[in-house]
């Protein structure tokens, strides 16, 4: 990392320091200055770096970004309809450029003890139940984004659920950038916090406006008591100059049961992590995710899973299509520890590949420290089948339509496992809209 860049982000943690000890959030002054050391130390990876070696992000790095600002513009409907999901009744929580935006939020009535709202202001005023849980998940020491994100984090969500609730309503969190002229970087940090005995589904949405270059910058950490049960779901468009760089740590404790699907779609550059400790005995989790991309877009995902304790369950589905000059990244990590007899794990990896420009890197893993345990894994990358292409063009399909049917339905089966219809319905309308001529698809559908 250049010392101009180093400069510019001790710059932007001075000032928030200067703010943070001012506000309530002294508190959280150790952590940050802790992270913002580590993040000095580490630099920005680069791909000399194995689990970056094929994400190189130094355009992101060499980008002077400045902190984005809160804005006090309003938006207009169709602007806030971009990430909006249309028919879904659900609380929705609104930030512009990384900051909450009550005026643009929708609350509905919740349970009794249930917190949900502004991380800014769960920080000056519930200390007692966010300290044990903020930052102590997704961990800073090796992971110079989350470092900087701890360091720099502003505001985001916080959703705390005492033993026994039962969300019936999704909960949506829309973030939308709304670039000012230069590039600005947000770090948006969430953190959901599941009691035990309690139910909840969870939508993150991320949408730029605008093609201007900035980025986001975001931390989200999940943690799920015992037989508690979360449906969390992220989608990603932003715009087609953004970089997006995010990471979903969840920790399960005994008896849980979490499904995390990640859906993404824009971006220049896309990294996304997702990791999940299984801590407590008969965990299980199930991520499925769909990444397309297309032009010059690079998309990345990471995923680790980590079978701590006995008789957990992990089931993992990632599907890749690539057109264009459209380059993507597959790492899937499955460690299975010394202690995880009877662990039960598959993951797999589908990529298809619509231009002989397009490519995808995919590298899945298993490490087992144990014998006693059911576990597999694998991969494929192709093209469109041409039997199939064939059995379509002869029933009265062009060529177009008929690529764009079978792109569709490898597509999706990642989005019909999504809980809510009305999210799987603006999928649909996002996946038309992404297929060259997809309005000939929906005639053919």
């Amino acid at each position: 990392m250049s010392e101009e860049t180093q400069d510019l982000y001790l710059s932007h943690f001075a000032e928030l320091e200067k703010a943070v000890g001012n506000n309530g959030q002294a508190w959280t002054l150790p952590l940050r200055q802790a992270a913002m050391a580590r993040f000095t130390e580490l630099g920005f990876p680069t791909p000399r770096l194995e689990e970056w070696k094929y994400t190189n992000i130094a355009p992101l790095a060499k980008t002077p970004f400045q902190p984005a600002l809160q804005v006090s513009q309003a938006l207009t409907s169709e602007a806030l309809a971009a990430g909006t999901i249309t028919d879904l009744v659900c609380t929705q929580l609104v930030f512009i450029n990384g900051h909450y935006t009550p005026e643009l939020s929708t609350l509905r009535p919740l349970p009794p003890g249930v917190q949900v709202g502004s991380l800014a202001a769960a920080l000056s005023t519930h200390a007692a139940w966010l300290q044990p849980h903020l930052g102590r998940h997704a961990t800073y020491e090796e992971h110079a984004f989350i470092a900087l994100n701890t360091a720099l984090m502003q505001d985001g969500a916080c959703v705390y659920l005492p033993r026994g609730v039962m969300l019936e309503e999704p909960i949506h969190l829309l973030f939308i950038t709304i670039p000012r002229g230069e590039a600005i970087v947000s770090h948006p940090r969430n953190l959901f916090v599941m009691g035990d005995d309690t139910q909840a589904s969870i939508i993150e949405s991320y949408v730029g406006l605008g093609d201007e270059t900035y980025f986001t910058n975001a931390v989200t950490e999940l943690v799920l008591g015992h037989n508690s049960l979360v449906d969390h779901c992220k989608l990603e468009w932003e715009s087609q100059a953004a970089f997006h760089i995010a990471t979903l740590q969840v920790q399960q404790e005994r008896s849980s049961h979490c499904a995390a699907h990640a859906i993404t779609v824009g971006g220049a550059l896309v990294r996304n992590d997702i990791n999940v400790v299984l801590a407590g005995e008969g965990s299980e989790t199930t991520l499925n995710g769909l990444f397309m991309a297309t032009g010059q877009q690079h998309v990345d995902h990471h995923t680790r899973i980590d079978h701590v304790k006995p008789h957990c369950t992990s089931r993992e589905l990632y599907k890749g299509i690539l057109a264009g000059k459209g380059r993507g990244v597959f790492n899937g990590k499955i460690i299975v520890h010394k202690d995880a007899q009877l662990s039960d794990a598959m993951q797999t990896n589908k990529n298809l590949l619509l231009s002989g420009d397009a490519s995808i890197d995919t590298k899945p893993q298993l490490e087992i420290l144990n014998n006693d345990v059911k576990c597999s894994h694998g991969s494929t990358i192709g093209r469109l089948d041409e039997n199939a292409l064939f059995y379509m063009r002869a029933r009265g399909l062009d060529q177009e339509a008929a690529r764009g049917l079978l792109t569709y339905a490898f597509a999706s089966e990642i989005v019909n496992r999504l809980k809510q219809e009305p999210t799987r319905t603006k999928l649909n309308k996002a996946l038309l809209d992404w297929l060259p001529r997809g309005h000939s698809v929906k005639e053919a559908l």
